[in-house]
C-alpha cells in the first residue's frame, strides 16, 4: 500500500462522497419537492446534509473555540492563542486570557499524536483555563509538512518535550493524556540526566501505556497479532499530490478513522441515522450534541510513519518504557533517575483502551521518587474518554489533579473548596463518587 495512488485514491473516494452529499442536499431541497405527499425529498436531503457535512470536516482542523473566560473580577477577558515555539512538527502554545493576572499554576498539557488534534482536549483546555496558565502540544498533520523536514519518531517526540519543558521553566506542571503518557516520562527521566533544574514539579499521567502488558485490551491484543513487517504493508502509505508533504510516508489520517469507527460500527451507525432522522424532522442544529462530537471526532490527521511504527515497536512490542530500557540518541531514559517531580497516575475502571494497570505502572519505576510524591486514583465507572474531558474528569479528577499540584508547588495558590475525592497512593482506598462510564472513544 505504500503507494502515492493508494493515498490519493482515499482522498478522492472522501471527496467524493462529500460532493455526493452536497448534490442529494441540492436536489432534495428544490422548492418543487414539497407538492410530494411523501418525506422522500427530506430525508434525501437530510442525507445529504449530514453526509456532506462528515466528509468535509475530515480533512479540516477543528478551530479551538475558546474565546473568552471569566476572572476572579467577574469580567470574560479575551483568550487568544500565542505560540511560544515553533517547530516543524508542532507547536506549544499558551492560551493567554488578556488583562488577566498571570496563574501560579503554570500546566502543560502534552497532547496525543495519535489520530486526532490536539483540540481533542479542548474541554480539558476550558476546564483548567479558570484556575491555571495553560500550555498544549499542537502537534501538526504530518500531510501538511514538507518530507524536506525529515524524520519524526518516538525520539524526536520526546525530544520535542523535553525542549519544550525547558522552554516553559520548572515551575511548570505537565499532565500527559492517554498515548503521550509513556514518552512524558521519558522526558522526565531525560531532564533529571541532563539537567535536572529543568524539571516539572509534578508530572500527571491520565490513561496512558506505560506497560502495555499489565492488563490486555482489544489494542494490545492488535499489537500482538502483527509483525511489523505486516504493519507497514498494511497502513502506511505516501503522501499524494494535494499537499505540502507530498512523498511523505505516513499513517493516514482516514485509514485511522476507519479503524475507530469499526470499534464501535453499529454505536456510530445509529449516531447518523438517528441524525439523519433529525435533521428531515427539523430538530437538529448546527451544534447540537452529535455535530459538537462528530465534528471533532472524524477531523482527523495523517501521523509520520516512523512515529507510529517506532511506538508499536517499541512502547507496545519490546516494552522498552515498562522495562526502563528506553533510550534517546543512545541515552538510557531511566527513571530512577527521577527524585523530585512529584508523580500521579489517574485511571478509568472501565478504560478499555488504556487499562487499569497499565499505567500505575510508572509508580513501580520510580524507584527513587519518595512514596510522599507518589498519588494515584482509579476512577469508578469512568471510560477513556471520561478521566480526561467528561464528567468524571469535571466532577472528580480535575479537582484532585489541582490540589496535588498545588501541594507539590514552590508557589502556593489560594485555597479551594474541598473535592469530592481525595487522591491517594493505593487505588483501593478511592473513594470517588462513582458514574456511569462516558467513554466515547480513544483518543
Amino acid at each position: 500500500m505504500r503507494f502515492m495512488a493508494t493515498y490519493d485514491w482515499m482522498e478522492t473516494v472522501r471527496n467524493t462522497n462529500q460532493w455526493l452529499g452536497a448534490t442529494a442536499s441540492a436536489m432534495g431541497s428544490y422548492p418543487a419537492t414539497g407538492l410530494v405527499p411523501n418525506p422522500f425529498f427530506q430525508v434525501l436531503a437530510a442525507w445529504g446534509d449530514v453526509t456532506e457535512r462528515s466528509f468535509a470536516r475530515m480533512v479540516v482542523k477543528p478551530d479551538w473555540g475558546i474565546d473568552t473566560v471569566v476572572a476572579e473580577d467577574g469580567r470574560d477577558h479575551v483568550v487568544q492563542v500565542d505560540k511560544v515555539q515553533e517547530r516543524a512538527f508542532g507547536d506549544l502554545i499558551h492560551f493567554k486570557a488578556v488583562g488577566r493576572a498571570p496563574r501560579p499554576r503554570r500546566v502543560l498539557l502534552v497532547a496525543p499524536m495519535s489520530g486526532h488534534y490536539a483540540t481533542l482536549l479542548r474541554s480539558t483546555v476550558k476546564s483548567l483555563l479558570t484556575d491555571c496558565e495553560v500550555f498544549i502540544t499542537d502537534w501538526h498533520n504530518a500531510r501538511d509538512i514538507p518530507a524536506s523536514e525529515g524524520k519524526f519518531d518516538v525520539e524526536d517526540y520526546t525530544r520535542y518535550l523535553v525542549d519544550f519543558m525547558k522552554a516553559l521553566g520548572p515551575d511548570t506542571h505537565v499532565i500527559a493524556v492517554c498515548q503521550p503518557a509513556p514518552l512524558a516520562l521519558a522526558a522526565t527521566a531525560l531532564l533529571a540526566e541532563e539537567q535536572p533544574d529543568a524539571q516539572p514539579r509534578t508530572l500527571t499521567l491520565i490513561g496512558g501505556p506505560i506497560d502495555p502488558n499489565a492488563a490486555a485490551t482489544d489494542v494490545t491484543d492488535f499489537g500482538r497479532s502483527v509483525t511489523m513487517g505486516q504493519l507497514e504493508e498494511l497502513v502506511i502509505q505516501r503522501v499524494g499530490f494535494k499537499y505540502k508533504g507530498v512523498g511523505r510516508m505516513v499513517y493516514p489520517g482516514l485509514l485511522q478513522l476507519s479503524s475507530f469507527m469499526s470499534m464501535n460500527a453499529d454505536r456510530h451507525g445509529q449516531a447518523f441515522f438517528d441524525q439523519i432522522m433529525n435533521v428531515a424532522k427539523g430538530d437538529a442544529a448546527d451544534h447540537d450534541k452529535h455535530n459538537k462530537f462528530y465534528d471533532e471526532y472524524l477531523a482527523v490527521m495523517d501521523m509520520t510513519a516512523e512515529f507510529y511504527l517506532s511506538t508499536v515497536e517499541r512502547v507496545f512490542k519490546s516494552a522498552e518504557i515498562a522495562s526502563n530500557t528506553f533510550t534517546v540518541e543512545g541515552k538510557v531514559c531511566d527513571a530512577g533517575k527521577i527524585r523530585d517531580v512529584a508523580v500521579m497516575v489517574v485511571e478509568g475502571e472501565n478504560d478499555d483502551i488504556s487499562a487499569p494497570g497499565q499505567c500505575l505502572a510508572a509508580l513501580d519505576l520510580l524507584t527513587n521518587l519518595p512514596d510522599a510524591k507518589k498519588a494515584a486514583h482509579l476512577e469508578p465507572g469512568a471510560g477513556h474518554y471520561g478521566i480526561f474531558a467528561g464528567k468524571s474528569w469535571r466532577n472528580n479528577i480535575r479537582p484532585l489533579v489541582l490540589d496535588f499540584i498545588d501541594a507539590n508547588a514552590s508557589v502556593k495558590t489560594p485555597a479551594r473548596p474541598a473535592p469530592k475525592a481525595t487522591a491517594t497512593k493505593s487505588r483501593s482506598d478511592d473513594q470517588a463518587v462513582p458514574e456511569k462510564a462516558d467513554d466515547r472513544t480513544a483518543v
